[in-house]
């Protein structure tokens, strides 16, 4: 009885150890670059009279090598990209930590 008790729990402290060692990072690992502020709330004007399609692109930050800097929200063509706005972000990369700038998805 004791045998079948001593082996679910070995088991789960095994799962639970892994889990722990596996989401440990290095000092090295650490994103060295400063968080992305958070967004700044602009209202949305009213689309220019145009010819052309636009869509509201909107404000967000972006980083300048140095910190980061408000681009305010803008109409742009709507044609040339997809209709998912993707803020930037900080990806780790084999090479280091690379800045993903802001870019329209597909």
């Amino acid at each position: 009885m004791i045998r079948r008790l001593a082996l679910p729990a070995v088991l789960a402290l095994g799962v639970v150890a892994g889990c722990t060692q596996s989401n440990t990072t290095s000092a090295t690992d650490a994103n060295p670059y400063p968080a992305v502020p958070p967004l700044i709330s602009e209202p949305i004007p009213k689309p220019p009279v145009t010819a052309e399609a636009l869509m509201w692109q909107p404000g967000h930050w972006d980083w300048t090598g140095s910190g980061y800097v408000w681009a305010k929200g803008q109409y742009v063509p709507a044609a040339g990209h997809g209709n998912m706005w993707m803020p930037g972000w900080w990806a780790r990369t084999p090479s280091g930590w690379q800045w993903q700038p802001p870019h329209w998805m597909s």
